[in-house]
């Protein structure tokens, strides 16, 4: 789907995490974070929700630590990452209009921004043309399967992530069917303004709409649990984990739909939904709402 130093660069620059999950592992130490999965996974009676990676064991026999061992997701020299600089797409003319299925209308308009600088244009229609390269925005789905719903042209469609942060990064998702021609255009576009453009491969929910249900799912429970009241866990989170927002302050009809999307696709009990998320979303409650109301005078 995405290497460890995209994944690290999507949720920095998306999400507004200070250090990417790949980058953490190799500060903490490769041979820590391995005790500490192992424990949790154990302490909740083997809970799917944090089973550990089947990536660790083999890294860690391997001894890729991290920085103490001077390699791990990153190769160090004198305690510093060795990182390859971007690839910049190479100059190309952009000759094919394009086309969102998002009928939101703030969507439209920053795409429309995005596109007008590269001198692409974005079609009005409920149906694309039959040269415009098509994007879609799928939540929690992949690629593959909005396209195939939609009946979109398989050689012309890509994903395009509007959930996350839309200014320091953007996203595309690739599909096994499409053109390489189209991939190029839609990356040079989407990065006229001079923002980086990710390109990963298929996969459900891509990165940051994956990583973000599973945190804000996690916090629900924690919630539900009443270890913590949402106002403590948001505060805490932040605090203590650095995180730019607390888990409880996202909409939850939108995170419940990416679990339920990806629960669908990959049939793992790691993305059911969490009761105190489902309740909030029938009643139409912000996921801060207490299980229980104060006594009105």
């Amino acid at each position: 789907m995405a290497t460890p130093v995209q994944i690290d660069r999507i949720l920095r620059d998306s999400l507004g995490f200070r250090m990417g999950p790949f980058e953490l592992i190799d500060l903490v130490g490769l041979d820590v974070t391995q005790a500490v999965m192992e424990s949790v996974y154990r302490q909740f009676y083997q809970d799917p929700r944090y089973t550990p990676s089947w990536l660790v064991a083999p890294r860690l026999a391997a001894g890729l630590l991290g920085r103490k061992s001077g390699q791990g997701f990153y190769r160090y020299l004198d305690g510093q990452a060795q990182l390859e600089a971007e690839p910049a797409p190479a100059p190309l003319a952009i000759a094919r209009p394009f086309w969102l299925d998002s009928r939101d209308a703030g969507v439209r308009r920053q795409v429309a921004a995005v596109l007008a600088v590269a001198g692409a244009e974005l079609e009005e229609g409920d149906q694309p043309s039959a040269q415009a390269i098509c994007l879609v925005t799928p939540l929690g789905e992949d690629a593959s399967n909005l396209i195939a719903r939609q009946g979109l042209p398989v050689a012309r469609s890509l994903a395009l992530e509007t959930l996350a942060g839309f200014d320091s990064r953007r996203v595309l998702m690739r599909q096994p069917g499409l053109d390489a021609g189209v991939l190029a255009q839609a990356r040079q576009a989407l990065g006229a303004d001079g923002v980086p453009v990710e390109v990963i491969d298929d996969s459900p929910g891509f990165v940051a709409q994956r990583v973000l249900a599973c945190i804000v799912n996690l916090g629900c429970e924690i919630a539900q649990r009443r270890i913590a009241s949402p106002a403590v866990l948001d505060r805490a989170v932040q605090l203590a984990l650095g995180y730019p927002h607390g888990p409880l302050g996202f909409g939850a009809a939108r995170i419940a739909q990416i679990l339920h999307a990806l629960h669908e696709q990959y049939q793992e009990p790691r993305y059911r939904v969490s009761p105190w998320l489902r309740r909030r979303v029938q009643l139409g409650l912000p996921l801060t709402t207490p299980e229980r109301q104060e006594q009105s005078a």
